[in-house]
């Protein structure tokens, strides 16, 4: 597969996730987003915190704390998000060397990177959000609140 689910994929899902779940007027807590991806919510904070200092998201404390988007989702771009998510890429690594690899592989996964990243370019959180209710999914609704005496 070309292109890997790596840490900008995962950024990608956690964003949709907040946006789909919460937005900009609930907040959406580590651990329901984690269980909701399968993921471990330790591994997941670096990156809630990076999104966070990036101003994509807003963290909130306390018991009704979380993350809440940071901005309209129709303000968030994909290459937004994903420029967050690769910024400390640590886990880049060394390619194969060579003549050809240089003359024609280089390049054209130069090529493919460029294209990808113009496409995320054009995309926000607002056309996920589109495809998500174009593929049956329905956003999620307060629950009335329940008093009994």
């Amino acid at each position: 597969m070309l292109i890997r689910r790596d840490r900008a994929m995962v950024a990608v899902t956690v964003m949709l996730d907040v946006a789909f779940h919460g937005g900009r007027a609930a907040t959406v807590s580590a651990a329901d987003i984690a269980e909701r991806l399968g993921l471990a919510r330790r591994g997941m904070e670096p990156l809630l915190q990076a999104l966070s200092r990036a101003g994509l998201l807003e963290s909130l404390r306390g018991p009704r704390g979380g993350y809440r988007l940071g901005r309209p989702r129709r303000d968030i771009r994909l290459s937004d998000i994903v420029a967050v998510a690769t910024a400390d890429d640590a886990d880049a690594q060394e390619g194969p060397t060579g003549r050809l690899q240089a003359a024609v592989i280089d390049r054209l996964w130069s090529e493919l990177e460029d294209a990808a990243r113009n496409q995320l370019s054009t995309l926000t959180l607002d056309d996920l959000l589109r495809r998500a209710t174009a593929a049956g999914l329905r956003r999620p609704t307060a629950e009335p609140i329940n008093f009994a005496i």
